[in-house]
């Protein structure tokens, strides 16, 4: 599948350039029809192994360029969740629209053995979003709602 879909009244895709650093990985796409995220590959000479309670940064041997006004995230991939303890260290990573340099993934193994990163493995998902540019504003007074000051888990009703 290509990542160019379509969907019927929808304006198109929006263009995000990619630069191949090094190797021949498949560049990022979606893999389903219905996929939020595209796959992003690990770029390595030479497998890396982390160990229970360690990270690595592994690179991806890309580079993206996207339009002023979009973010790309870099996501934890679920099944490498579930099948291994495999997360991501600062989740989700945000790559602003400015930037021009190598997407690196930090893995991180939340699991009880050693995780084998190879070559071309799927370690992450890259999902794009807006992004709302927004201006602050110093006041003395907030607006008040019925939460209020309630903190975490707390919506101001019982």
């Amino acid at each position: 599948m290509t990542s160019q879909r379509t969907f019927k009244g929808e304006a198109p895709p929006i263009p995000i350039k990619v630069k191949r650093l090094r190797g021949d990985n498949p560049l990022p796409r979606y893999e389903t029809e219905g996929s939020s995220g595209m796959d992003l590959r690990a770029s390595l000479e030479e497998e890396k192994v982390i160990l229970p309670g360690e990270y690595e940064l592994i690179p991806t041997g890309i580079a993206i360029s996207m339009p002023r006004g979009l973010e790309a995230q870099v996501r934890p991939r679920s099944g490498l969740a579930f099948r291994h303890g495999i997360g991501l260290l600062n989740s989700p990573g945000t790559i602003d629209s400015d930037y021009r340099g190598e997407i690196g993934v930090i893995l991180i193994n939340f699991g009880k053995e050693p995780f084998v990163v190879k070559n071309g493995d799927r370690v992450a998902q890259l999902v794009f979003s807006k992004v709302v540019e927004v201006r602050v504003q110093e006041v003395q007074e907030l607006d008040e709602t019925i939460r209020g000051e309630g903190g975490f888990g707390h919506t101001g009703k019982d």
